[in-house]
């Protein structure tokens, strides 16, 4: 953490679609909770991206959309809607990013087999750097397949296009800078 400014986290697709009305016992929401949480007490850049194109959400009783109630932005945090699994896709991310010269960022998140993993790879390619906390990151629900060999594969995936570091690394550097 000791390269000058601090890296800006970056909340995925934190909503009930994923996590539910309330940040359950999951240990990737624990670890992003307890960073976030962090990133909070220091006063350090959280940016949050949400998902809003997905067929449920056309549904106006549904609140699957929703920020789940232990992630809700604060004031001061920033959020960009993308319709596209890449947060590029929304044109005002994009442009922030552009303008972020050297910036750092660590994503963490749900959707690591979505979004995560699509805005790491434009990321890549348009010469952004990003680091994927890989215990705090979780895949879509799915109702077929082994879920903890998925996450391998995407992991090993993402691993080709950024960093990846553990959350208990992130606060142990965090507390050794202070």
């Amino acid at each position: 953490m000791s390269r000058g400014y601090p890296p800006i986290l970056v909340c995925a697709d934190l909503q009930v679609q994923y996590l539910g009305e309330e940040c359950g016992a999951d240990r990737a929401a624990a670890r992003l909770l307890a960073l976030l949480e962090l990133w909070r007490a220091e006063l350090w850049p959280v940016l949050h991206l949400k998902r809003i194109a997905q067929a449920a959400w056309f549904d106006p009783a549904s609140n699957l959309s929703e920020w789940s109630a232990a992630f809700r932005p604060r004031p001061g945090e920033m959020v960009f809607e993308h319709p596209l699994p890449s947060a590029y896709s929304a044109s005002r991310f994009a442009e922030y990013m552009a303008s972020m010269r050297g910036v750092h960022c660590l994503v963490a998140g749900c959707s690591l087999d979505e979004s995560i993993l699509a805005t790491v790879i434009e990321g890549f390619h348009r010469g952004h750097r990003f680091c994927v906390v890989g215990d705090a990151v979780t895949c879509v629900p799915s109702a077929a397949g082994n879920a903890e060999g998925h996450h391998a594969a995407m992991m090993r995936a993402i691993g080709k296009f950024a960093a990846v570091e553990q959350s208990s690394g992130l606060i142990a550097a965090a507390a050794s800078d202070a």
